[in-house]
């Protein structure tokens, strides 16, 4: 199984908070936010670790390249400047293709236990996709995910109506859902949820998986939130 981080974030938020690193490079309890990542992926058997980072902020390939060679799985540097996270998924897409893979972008913040039993999860059913969900609501503007009493996903939706879960923007997908991937470009689309939404308008059979909580760091003050998380019992 291979496993994919979206760190091509220009981090603005932070940056007009007076956070001077990249986002990637932000420390959440002394260990950078990509590092926890890539850590915690190489600890779940990882065939391979596949990063997507902009370049805008060389240190940040720099930090990847040095990190990685303490890892015991190989890791794949991809430098670009997009400007999406659909777009960065599109362009590590090819390096995706022939096994399944889990994506995620570089501030999503969860408990490292939640994440390997989710991980066993995925590799033990026979979905096309399990998407990571939490009933902790502390986004600005959250994707809802429709579920049926087994929680099969039935839809992505930008308000609440019936909902229990938001998407935690971790995504465990098989590779043939790439070729959804490839219909969104072409059409256009430049949303994450967008692709999720055609996922299911595709027929792929997925999945959610609830956590307990995750968090994204988007703001400086979430960055307090995501270290009390992490100290959390």
């Amino acid at each position: 199984m291979k496993f994919a981080i979206i760190a091509a974030g220009e981090g603005s938020r932070l940056a007009e908070e007076g956070i001077s690193q990249p986002k990637p490079l932000v420390p959440l309890l002394g260990e950078p936010m990509i590092a926890r990542l890539m850590r915690i992926f190489s600890k779940c058997q990882a065939e391979e670790i596949i990063v997507m980072v902009n370049q805008l902020h060389p240190q940040t390939a720099t930090f990847v390249r040095e990190y990685a060679k303490t890892l015991p799985c190989p890791v794949r540097l991809v430098e670009k400047t997009t400007p999406s996270s659909m777009h960065s998924f599109f362009e590590i897409s090819l390096l995706l293709a022939g096994a399944p893979f889990c994506l995620t972008t570089v501030d999503t913040i969860f408990r490292e236990a939640d994440f390997k039993k989710y991980i066993a999860a995925f590799q033990a059913s026979k979905v096309d996709g399990m998407m990571a969900v939490t009933d902790f609501i502390d986004d600005e503007k959250p994707l809802y995910v429709g579920t049926d009493e087994t929680l099969n996903i039935t839809g992505f939706f930008d308000a609440q109506g019936t909902a229990t879960y938001i998407s935690g923007g971790i995504y465990c997908l098989t590779p043939k859902t790439l070729q959804t991937l490839q219909r969104c470009m072409t059409e256009g689309q430049s949303r994450m949820r967008n692709f999720q939404r055609a996922l299911v308008a595709d027929g792929f059979h997925l999945k959610a998986y609830p956590f307990p909580k995750i968090l994204d760091v988007d703001h400086a003050s979430d960055i307090v939130k995501a270290e009390m998380f992490l100290k959390e019992i």
